[in-house]
């Protein structure tokens, strides 16, 4: 142990402040370079196999959350040995690394509780038909396959920024499983655009795809200057779904008749809704409270809401009664768990230094390749990688710090460069069927017609509207 951590340990547990808070303090002073040990190459190893069988899902039918939750705890396991056989790791307390699990698991507690919020709103919102009557709208309105191909795009463009893209997807996917009838060109166009312009929507809104999400509520940009992205995010989506119009069949659909009754008080969950998204932002923007604890005051007005319709409104035979807990218990929980495992996973990554190796030959201004060709670069990657452990890989990096001399700082980098890096993760997903949240869900539910092969067919057009919107958001946004 370096003498200036034993000297401040001693402090700390002698004379300072609680002893979880001396840990915590302790625990910024003192991280070792386990990268090129024994141990944390394994640890490498587990996360990369771990991921490979995530990406393998739909082939092997494993769900996505059972190998990276356990590969959370083994490669923490790996953490505390690796820490252990350090010369310098064995004089450490007992609680070093049980501080940092906890600050960890406090990072995904804030997403857990922002998304359990939202999912069971639009549980509640499917369950009252709002999803089969905009479905059935557009299945029986008789439009031709082309018309179907931009209703189903510019909706799910639309939709995402507010329901997110996973939902989104899978709402216009069913769409156009509908309407394409086994019409395995058609479908396959429309779920890859489906998917590209969820997840241009999603980019410039912070409710709109967890990486943005995460950018957001760790105070990287304000809330008004997502909305810069919009312009980019559109462009991302349009080039391709021009190129891919010429592929679409002209064919006419034979019209369905659907006749979908919404269920009363749908108007009110709604509401309710977007006002939990409005008392998110104002306790993040105004009160500088997380944007969870807005989310769940949220969830507080729909469980009054739903204890009104019982106790009051159903007991006198108006309306349905609304069981809050049911939409709770119809939360993605195979998703939730998913990012659970990949936060703890790169958690215990970043502990090896792994994260601040990479950050130190992708960012560092002098020895690194530069933000902008980094953040283009990890755009790309997560279309390899889902985006979510991609961008919580560069927020753990933090490009402000000196990442192998902490303490020192390094210009902070711009808010342009934090919505690029927002902006190519949360598209560049697309480029891939399994880059996405989205992508990943419509392989499943249009199984047979959307599949990998299918989706690369299109990769030049993707690629060309990712392309582009780095453009327009340089365009746009670049310090001038």
């Amino acid at each position: 142990m370096t003498e200036r951590a034993r000297q401040a340990s001693a402090f700390f547990v002698s004379f300072g402040p609680p002893l979880s808070d001396s840990l915590r303090m302790l625990a910024e002073l003192t991280r070792f370079d386990l990268t090129g040990t024994t141990l944390g190459l394994v640890a490498l190893g587990v996360f990369v196999f771990a991921y490979l069988l995530v990406i393998l899902e739909e082939r092997i039918h494993l769900r996505k959350s059972k190998p990276v939750v356990l590969a959370a705890g083994v490669i923490w396991l790996l953490v505390a040995l690796a820490y252990g056989s350090h010369p310098e790791g064995k004089d450490l307390p007992g609680g070093h690394l049980e501080e940092r699990i906890l600050h960890h698991t406090g990072e995904y507690g804030a997403l857990f509780l922002f998304l359990l919020t939202a999912m069971t709103y639009i549980s509640s919102i499917a369950s009252h038909n709002v999803f089969l009557k905009l479905n059935a709208i557009l299945v029986s309105r008789g439009f031709s396959l082309r018309a179907v191909f931009w209703a189903t795009g510019g909706l799910s463009f639309v939709i995402s920024p507010v329901a997110d893209n996973l939902t989104t997807a899978l709402l216009m996917g069913t769409v156009a499983v509908s309407v394409g009838k086994g019409n395995v060109p058609f479908i396959a166009a429309a779920c890859t655009n489906i998917v590209i312009a969820a997840n241009a929507g999603g980019a410039f809104s912070p409710f709109g795809d967890i990486t943005t999400l995460m950018v957001w509520a760790k105070g990287k940009v304000e809330t008004a200057k997502f909305f810069t992205l919009v312009a980019p995010s559109l462009v991302n989506w349009l080039i391709p779904a021009v190129i891919m119009h010429f592929m679409i069949p002209k064919a006419q659909p034979e019209p369905l008749a659907k006749e979908v009754e919404l269920k009363d008080g749908w108007l009110t969950v709604i509401l309710l809704f977007l006002v939990t998204i409005a008392t998110a932002v104002t306790f993040h923007a105004v009160f500088h409270l997380p944007p969870f604890l807005g989310m769940t005051t949220g969830l507080g007005f729909f469980m009054i809401y739903g204890w009104i319709r019982k106790t009051i409104f159903h007991k006198r035979g108006k309306g349905e009664d609304i069981n809050v807990f049911h939409n709770i218990a119809e939360v993605e929980w195979d998703t939730m768990l998913f990012f659970f495992g990949v936060i703890l996973c790169v958690g215990g990554l970043q502990e090896l230094m792994f994260l601040q190796k990479a950050s130190a030959y992708l960012f560092d201004p002098v020895t690194g390749v530069g933000a902008t060709t980094a953040n283009i670069c990890i755009g790309v990657l997560s279309a390899i990688i889902d985006n979510v452990p991609v961008m919580f890989a560069v927020l753990g990096m933090d490009p402000a710090m000196d990442p192998l001399n902490p303490g020192v700082l390094h210009t902070p980098m711009a808010d342009y460069q934090w919505l690029l890096i927002t902006l190519t993760a949360g598209v560049g997903g697309s480029l891939l069927s399994v880059g996405s949240a989205a992508g990943v869900a419509l392989m499943g539910t249009a199984h047979g017609y959307y599949t990998f092969g299918r989706h690369l067919k299109f990769l030049p057009a993707i690629a060309a509207g990712y392309a582009g919107a780095i453009v327009v958001h340089w365009a746009l946004n670049a310090p001038k």
